[in-house]
């Protein structure tokens, strides 16, 4: 019995400082302390950019934007969406069917117990999002839903 405890304690230590666990800092373009981002952005966009937040549904009036454009990341300025692929997904939050190749990063997000696909700015790391298979079947069947927060429109 003491050799089976002494077994299982020895197992729970090395499988928590496995490789598995170390989280991999990915450096990006535009990089900036925390303090730098804080004096940048307001509460909300640091909340949801550099902290991983949402923004509550139905609160952004780029949700229901239609004007033809380009979204760009609101803390950096890298285009990120197109009007041309927005869609009104009744979710609360833009939404769209594809993006702009190479400007957005993805990554996995367990946050909520079971994994999604997060969607963060290429250039500068910040979280916008998540991308769901549930989108326009007569397109992509993506559904990139972002917080309205996280970007800015420029008008054509």
């Amino acid at each position: 019995m003491k050799k089976l405890i002494i077994f299982c304690t020895a197992l729970v230590l090395f499988s928590c400082n496995g490789n598995a666990q170390k989280e991999k800092k990915q450096t990006y373009k535009i990089t900036k302390t925390d303090a730098e981002w804080k004096a940048q952005l307001s509460d909300m966009e640091y909340y949801v950019l550099r902290e991983a937040g949402t923004e509550r549904p139905f609160s952004s009036p780029l949700n229901k934007n239609y004007k033809k454009g380009t979204y760009v990341c609101a803390a950096c300025n890298t285009p990120l969406f197109k009007s041309e692929h927005k869609f009104d997904s009744g979710t609360g939050w833009p939404s769209f069917d594809r993006e702009i190749k190479g400007n957005v990063a993805f990554g996995k997000d367990n946050d909520l117990g079971y994994s999604r696909d997060e969607e963060h700015c290429a250039t500068c790391g910040g979280h916008l999002g998540h991308v769901f298979d549930d989108g326009p079947k007569n397109t992509t069947g993506k559904r990139h839903c972002i917080n309205g927060v996280a970007l800015k429109f420029i008008p054509e």
